[in-house]
């Protein structure tokens, strides 16, 4: 844990597929011993919907950890972020034929402008639960592998497939609620960049790009901690381990090599 002595804001970005609602206390009471500072934690759209998946129930946890903490606090939810999501494409399109989960709806978003937004938050007062962070257009795995596919000029069959314990997703779980802060940069803006100037992350996962970057932009004149380790979120590969099927065993070997 990094040190939060003196730290008038606590970023927390921190998260893995196992032990974030542990990690978050853990912080809380060291920050609660260092002062009062205020406590910005990142969670994800949807936390609320999915009960099936045990990630999204630590999510949940850990923002109820923050929010009775007994400090200022605020808490952003942002839905999957498009750095994440075109490693676990370029993945998925080694497979000639790919399966997907059939409408698996998501809205995801530019991390840069989850950045934006966190220090706009950072630079303001404890606002408890603010409005979602999404992307500016609903869309699904499906289609954004073909987006992926046509912007890579690549030739594959994508195989919608109907994937247990995704029916809240397909009820529209993952999706931001009304009123939500909506991001300009398109999915098919992303790829244009990314695939003809493919940029470094500035980490292995999603959530620490973000917390670089945040860091990077923000005012330097205030005092900021950022938690930002763990894995990346879980995705399309979390959900095919749940399957006991040889087909799915392929599919997690392709994701997650």
């Amino acid at each position: 844990m990094p040190p939060v002595d003196g730290t008038t804001v606590i970023v927390h970005c921190a998260t893995s597929t196992r032990g974030d609602a542990a990690a978050t206390r853990n912080l809380i009471r060291a920050a609660s011993r260092s002062g009062n500072p205020h406590l910005v934690y990142v969670s994800i759209v949807g936390v609320d919907r999915i009960p099936a998946w045990g990630y999204t129930k630590a999510k949940l946890e850990a923002e109820r950890a923050v929010a009775d903490s007994g400090m200022p606090w605020t808490i952003l939810r942002a839905t999957q972020f498009y750095d994440y999501m075109l490693p676990t494409l370029r993945r998925m399109a080694r497979l000639p034929v790919i399966p997907v989960p059939a409408g698996f709806r998501v809205q995801p978003v530019d991390p840069d402008e989850v950045a934006a937004r966190l220090v706009e938050l950072t630079l303001t007062a404890p606002a408890a639960h603010v409005s979602d962070v999404a992307g500016p257009q609903e869309t699904s795995w499906a289609d954004l592998l073909r987006g992926y596919l046509l912007a890579s000029r690549l030739r594959r069959v994508v195989l919608p497939v109907l994937f247990p314990g995704t029916r809240a997703v397909r009820a529209g779980g993952l999706l931001p609620r009304p009123g939500y802060t909506a991001g300009k940069r398109t999915w098919e803006q992303f790829l244009a960049a990314n695939l003809l100037w493919p940029r470094q992350p500035a980490s292995p996962t999603s959530r620490m790009a973000v917390a670089s970057r945040l860091v990077s932009c923000t005012d330097a004149a205030a005092t900021f901690s950022v938690t930002c380790s763990g894995d990346p979120d879980p995705g399309i590969g979390s959900i095919c381990c749940d399957l006991s099927s040889s087909q799915a065993s392929t599919i997690w070997r392709v994701l997650m090599p």
